[in-house]
Parts: structure tokens; sequence; C-alpha cells
């Protein structure tokens, strides 16, 4: 005798259909393994692959699993250093020239000249306009590099940061394309200067928007301000998660020591 592996329902083993609820029992078993394999097939392939919002989350927030407490301090003394610099190039009146005459501006400087060099096949309006895309796109190189090849996204929000400072350094130029007193390359001015020497001066006037200068300068201050904001939630949200790894750690190599 055997039982129906559906119903129950004993029966003699001569049988190959229920009698009570009509399966074919050698189908039903076959089917059954067949389900069986699935599922096992389904668990050796593990869990599905990450989402695109999985993967932008491990990349902008990764911390590696041991935290060195020596690096860990001199990342904190370092985003000190920045926020209360940050702080100041934001609260500072754009009209003080405070970027300008910080060692950021010549720290930027050399990626400005650059620019008019790389964009000079393009023709004279890129020519001038180069030097402002190569000192902002520079930081941002840098961040990718940080974020996708070092995998480290502490490094990368300090890039933000600086994407966020040449825009603020290219306000004071900006907003100078009317009035041409800022100090310039080599102690010229944008008056005792051909036309074409003060970048933006030239920029708005072949663009016809001159007389927007004040108001194109205002809006890259403040976009670089939103970076830099940006840069520091960002910077501190990962010295937080190192804070939480090294201070969970901690207390396993004292025990390990003693």
């Amino acid at each position: 005798m055997i039982q129906c592996p559906k119903c129950s329902f004993g029966q003699s083993d001569q049988y190959t259909e229920c009698p009570r609820c009509g399966i074919i029992i050698d189908k039903y078993h076959r089917l059954q393994d067949n389900i069986k394999e699935s599922n096992a097939s389904a668990a050796i392939q593990g869990e599905p692959a990450p989402g695109m919002i999985e993967i932008i989350k491990e990349l902008l927030f990764y911390v590696k699993p041991e935290t060195n407490p020596f690096i860990f301090g001199g990342r904190v003394l370092f985003f000190l250093i920045i926020f209360i610099w940050g702080l100041k190039f934001i609260f500072i009146p754009m009209s003080s020239n405070y970027v300008f005459d910080s060692i950021w501006h010549l720290i930027n400087l050399p990626f400005h000249e650059f620019g008019h060099i790389l964009f000079r096949p393009f023709g004279r309006l890129m020519t001038s306009l180069g030097g402002s895309i190569a000192q902002v796109l520079m930081p941002v190189i840098c961040l990718a590099l940080f974020l996708i090849k070092n995998r480290d996204p502490f490094a990368a929000s300090f890039s933000l940061w600086w994407t966020g400072q040449n825009f603020m350094d290219l306000a004071p130029y900006i907003n100078d394309a009317r009035s041409l007193t800022l100090s310039l390359l080599g102690g010229n001015t944008g008056r005792t200067s051909p036309y074409g020497f003060h970048d933006w001066e030239f920029i708005l006037q072949e663009t016809r928007l001159l007389r927007y200068d004040h108001v194109l300068a205002k809006l890259a201050d403040i976009f670089g301000a939103f970076l830099m904001i940006l840069a520091f939630v960002w910077g501190g949200y990962i010295l937080f998660k190192q804070y939480k790894k090294l201070f969970r750690d901690t207390p396993n190599s004292i025990s390990l020591l003693s």
C-alpha cells in the first residue's frame, strides 16, 4: 500500500493514478522534483543584483571596514580647517574680493590659464571662456577619480568643496565685467588692457549679456556656497560613519591586547 502524495489516500502500489483526487503519481513526483531543483538553483545564484539607488549610495557613502585612528584624527582636523575657511568664503561679501586675494586663487590660476590654451582651437570666445571652464572642471575630475578609482568619498567631498570655491572665485571676475577695476594677471585692470584681455568683459559683451554681469556673478557666488554646504554635509557624514566604526572596533582591539 502507498499513500497519494497529494491527498494522502491509501491505495495499492499497482495504481499509477489516485482514485480519489485523480493525479498521476509519477508525474506529480517529477513536478515536485523540478520545483526543488529550481529553488536550489535560485539559492545558488544568490540575491538579485543591487539597484541603481543602492549602487549610488555605496559609491557616495562607502567607508572602509577598518578605520585608522590617526588618519581619522587628521581628517577631522582637515575638515575643521576647510569648514571654517568655507564659512569665511560664504559670509564675507563678494565685494571685499576676499576670495580673489586668498591663496586658493593662486591655486586655481594655473588651471585657468591652461584652459585658455586648451580651448584655443575652438575660437576666440571659447578661448576666453575656457579658462573659467578649466578651473571648475579640474576639481570635478578629482571628485570623479576619488569616488571611482580610490573609493574615497571623504576626499571627493573636499573636491566638491573646491568646486564650490572655484565658482566663488569666478564671481568677482564676472562682477567686474563692466567696472573693469579688478587687478588682473600682471597687475593690469580691464580698463588699462586691450579688449579681450578681461575674459568676462569679452564673454558677456560678445554674447550681449554684459548688463547681467552682477546677476550672473551673484548666481555663481550662491551656487558655490551651495556646493560648499553640500560638501560639509557629505564630508561630515563620512566622518560620522568612520567614528562609529572606530568606536565599535576600539573595544575589540583593547580586549585583544589585555
